[in-house]
């Protein structure tokens, strides 16, 4: 026999020797695939649920350090230079549309939230979904108040509450009644003091919350640190306070102000409030609104002697 025929009779061999452990490997390939895909499965079921959890101990975990309880609030050291917040989902704080001041400079110091006229004892609910951080008193500043750390990134705060319904680290649901209104801390009279805090830096609620129509501004907001300050400005243009003791839907003396809540069915009767005009008396206004004196004083807290004045807003239902 040749050379040349033994050479490819040894090659004939060698490949019939080696197709077996061939088909055998694919074999174990095609056995193996599902059982890979199958741990694929697990590992992916297995980060979402620690991704989950890790949500749940502290919501918008990319943007925040730490979970802590100790501070109302801190500027943090990734503050992004731009961030989108989800602004779906929402419920109002209050029914109330009536601004009493705006975000920005008061009285010689910046003032980090806007105030919202609402009376002892008005309900008050979280904005988003979250998870409760603070639940404080602070004689000299917030009196009563919350802080909520919600999943799209912002923290929204509280203010002058008087009651807190709510505990430290538990979590909540938008429209959830967190505390009823209040005039506790340093305030001039009962109202709402509501913040919207981005890692700890105070942004203007007027840019995502349009409390006089009852509505976010959109279904997203995007923080630009370059033109932060122009949009703020514009921002309390539309849709701050309109003056000194005015708001736009209060500008008629004789209108009936009817403060609803689309987005949240609200409970019981709607609040109905009379803005006092020059020569009015808690007897007129009964007579007008075809209430008793007594039902007026018990929603407004004062007494049938109480001075009243001119533009002064009065619940009377």
């Amino acid at each position: 026999m040749s050379k040349k025929k033994k050479i490819g009779k040894l090659l004939l061999l060698a490949v019939a020797l080696l197709a077996p452990c061939t088909a055998s490997g694919q074999d174990l390939l095609a056995r193996q695939a599902p059982i890979d895909r199958r741990a694929t499965r697990v590992d992916t079921f297995e980060i979402l649920s620690l991704k989950e959890k890790e949500s749940r101990e502290n919501p918008a975990s990319q943007l925040y350090q730490d979970w802590s309880n100790r501070y109302a609030h801190k500027k943090e050291d990734n503050m992004p230079e731009k961030y989108t917040i989800d602004l779906r989902h929402f419920c109002m704080p209050t029914p109330s549309r009536v601004i009493t001041s705006n975000f920005g400079a008061r009285w010689g110091r910046q003032h980090k939230g806007l105030d919202i006229k609402v009376y002892i004892g008005d309900t008050i609910r979280a904005a988003f979904n979250g998870k409760v951080r603070i639940v404080r008193y602070e004689s000299g500043g917030y009196g009563k108040y919350i802080v909520i750390r919600h999943n799209n990134g912002l923290e929204t705060i509280y203010g002058h509450l008087s009651k807190q319904l709510v505990k430290e680290n538990e979590e909540v649901r938008a429209g959830d009644v967190i505390g009823l209104g209040g005039n506790t801390g340093r305030s001039t009279g009962s109202h709402l003091h509501f913040e919207t805090r981005l890692c700890g830096v105070a942004l203007n609620p007027a840019l995502m919350f349009d409390f006089r129509n009852q509505d976010v501004t959109g279904d997203t907001y995007t923080y630009n640190k370059e033109t932060y300050d122009e949009e703020s400005a514009e921002a309390t243009r539309l849709r701050g306070k309109m003056g000194a003791g005015s708001s736009r839907d209060l500008a008629k003396a004789d209108e009936d102000v009817t403060i609803g809540q689309p987005n949240f069915a609200a409970e019981g009767e709607v609040p109905r409030y009379h803005k006092v005009k020059s020569g009015e008396s808690l007897y007129t206004i009964a007579q007008k609104r075809g209430v008793s004196i007594e039902t007026i004083c018990k929603l407004n807290h004062i007494t049938k002697t109480t001075h009243i004045h001119p533009g002064q807003i009065l619940r009377y239902s």
